[in-house]
């Protein structure tokens, strides 16, 4: 048994379990065999091995280890990501239980508990929570041992999960045991046959593995946040919601101007803008009838009545005073110039990436005020049309997979349904989305004569989500179908379905879309880190990428070269090839990449 990280013979890119409790130590557990030798199935039935080091800075031995060896780390979740990132390490790969179990059984909760649980075949209503504690006392007494993670019955000890493994060394080794063979379990789950729909091994491997590597790029993305010009945003602000308000009373002021800029071009109408209901009700004073007051559906009658014009500029002054603000700027933007929020790996749906503090949806007038710092550059990608070349790989069209071969894809789909480019870039959406009224509706006629194959990719997941069946995506996350209320009536109950079909139907797309970005973005974070470069933002498509300007070029070649990797990665596990004809062309996956100084020089 090793005692110290020199006695260590670790195998180069092994699963290392790591129990961290950060100022005091950890516990690492490894598989006592090359796991090689036991590819994929559940791990070696030889007992791990343990290594527990107390330390006031565990995190400089970890980082010896993570240089050494370069192991797959393995944690329950970005908890300890974080510590590390915290702690000056950055390591290259890890297994992220919450993330693969997120993938493996949907949903967003997850504690150890639920993923051991799981895991084992166990039925996670069946898990003991703190009041079943309680009632057994403070030992919480089972029959079984309290200084065991396990109950007698199989399931985590609710004073484990909730802290308890970190009291003292031994406990950590345990807890780090317990991190193993949950890996091992999970990964036995992907190859066995139980999960259902049942998924293709190779292929949620590597999705579990680029979805774990998401959750560490979550945890960069969180510490090191975006380079702000803060001057520059407040400039912004001022101009589209007004002066910074010195009081309480100030800012009522403002707000009152800004409501009578709308308000004194309907005389005698006392309206409350920002109720929806009475904003409808005054434009339908002025002859103006619509079904809601969305921007969109407002614009048309830009003409119509000086008050719309009026009310669509308001309502972006309110969103900038309310939301982008000047509060906004003062709680988001550290005294470095960084602008931070968190960031989580899967939105619990198709699996996007998400961010709080507004940083999915920053309005564009806002980009000129994200500048590089001094000496760096930004090299911004954004995926081309990625959700029509995602759905021509998973629904494996050739004609689909023909029309990626251009760089605007949209052009050969209009020439082959015989109509003009903005037609055919609304029939190949209204096919994704499920639209079928208007346009959009006769377009897609020509969608299912031209291209049969990917129609019926998307018919069947939309009859599977009207069924309530779940499905899983082209990377294995299983997508749960939402109940229908049994107390609907049978208008609301077809009106729901139909929903749950659309989601259906462009989750499988929007999920496997968002699989390839992260794969993607996985790959252009192990490439740029020689270069001194860290990926600053993920946005929905789009990376942004902060480097040393005297690197930015090269950096812009590699997320490039990075694409065309990750589309590799992506397509090939799984029986047979996405491809096109006896050539055996795969999707074509397109970037348009740019060096700048200021996000908002990047082309839009």
């Amino acid at each position: 048994m090793p005692t110290s990280t020199a006695d260590l013979a670790l195998v180069r890119g092994a699963l290392l379990a790591l129990a961290f409790v950060p100022g005091r130590g950890w516990t690492m557990a490894w598989d006592a065999v090359d796991p090689a030798e036991h590819p994929n199935t559940g791990g070696p039935a030889t007992p791990a091995r343990l290594l527990t080091v107390e330390s006031t800075d565990p995190v400089a031995e970890v980082a010896r280890i993570e240089a050494e060896y370069q192991p797959r780390w393995l944690w329950w979740d970005t908890a300890t990501a974080r510590a590390l990132v915290a702690g000056g390490l950055r390591v290259g790969r890890c297994w992220d239980l919450a993330a693969v179990h997120r993938l493996l059984f949907g949903g967003w909760r997850t504690d150890p508990a639920q993923i051991w649980a799981a895991a084992h075949g166990l039925d996670p209503a069946g898990q003991p929570g703190s009041g079943q504690l309680d009632l057994l006392g403070a030992s919480g007494d089972d029959g079984g041992d309290p200084d065991h993670p396990l109950q007698t019955d199989g399931y985590l000890r609710p004073e484990w999960v909730g802290g308890g493994w970190q009291r003292a060394p031994d406990r950590w080794a345990h807890w780090a045991r317990i991190l193993l063979r949950t890996a091992h379990a999970q990964q036995a789950l992907m190859v066995d046959g139980r999960l259902d729909p049942r998924p293709h091994p190779a292929r949620i491997l590597t999705t579990a593995r680029s979805e774990s590597a998401a959750e560490l790029l979550c945890a960069e993305l969180g510490h090191d946040g975006i380079p702000v010009e803060r001057s520059r945003a407040e400039e912004i602000v001022a101009s589209v919601a007004g002066p910074r308000p010195h009081n309480d009373e100030d800012a009522a002021a403002i707000r009152h101007q800004r409501d009578r800029s709308v308000l004194d071009l309907v005389p005698g109408l006392d309206t409350d803008l920002r109720s929806p209901l009475q904003v409808k009700a005054l434009l339908a004073r002025i002859g103006i009838e619509v079904r809601d007051t969305r921007s969109w559906r407002l614009e048309v009658f830009s003409d119509a009545h000086p008050v719309v014009p009026a009310l669509l500029r308001w309502r972006k002054a309110e969103r900038f005073a309310t939301t982008y603000g000047y509060d906004w700027l003062d709680r988001q933007v550290g005294r470095d110039g960084r602008l931070r929020g968190g960031w989580t790996g899967c939105d619990g749906g198709a699996g996007r990436m998400t961010a709080t503090a507004g940083l999915h949806s920053l309005p564009a007038e806002l980009r000129p005020a994200v500048r590089a710092e001094p000496g760096w550059r930004f090299v911004r990608a954004d995926l081309g049309q990625i959700e029509p070349r995602v759905l021509a790989g998973i629904s494996r069209d050739p004609a689909l997979i023909a029309a990626t071969g251009e760089d605007d894809l949209y052009a050969p789909v209009a020439a082959r349904i015989g109509v003009d480019r903005p037609t055919a870039k609304v029939a190949v959406l209204a096919a994704m989305y499920g639209q079928t009224s208007g346009a959009a509706g006769e377009a897609l006629q020509g969608m299912e004569a031209a291209y049969p194959v990917a129609m019926r990719f998307l018919k069947n997941a939309n009859e599977s989500g009207r069924a309530g069946r779940s499905l899983r995506t082209y990377g294995g996350r299983l997508l749960l179908m939402y109940p229908v209320a049994e107390s609907f009536d049978e208008q609301q109950r077809r009106a729901a379905l139909a929903g749950r079909g659309r989601y259906a139907r462009n989750a499988m797309v929007q999920g496997a879309a968002a699989e390839f970005f992260k794969t993607w973005a996985a790959v252009v974070r192990a490439r740029i880190i020689p270069f001194g470069a860290q990926i600053v933002l993920c946005l929905h498509d789009e990376l942004l990428v902060h480097v040393p300007a005297e690197h930015a070029e090269r950096v812009g070649v590699l997320v490039t070269e990075a694409l065309a990797e990750a589309a590799r990665s992506w397509a090939e596990p799984g029986p047979g090839r996405v491809t096109r004809g006896a050539g055996g062309d795969t999707v074509r996956f397109v970037a348009d990449v740019s060096v700048v100084e200021r996000w908002s020089q990047a082309k839009a």
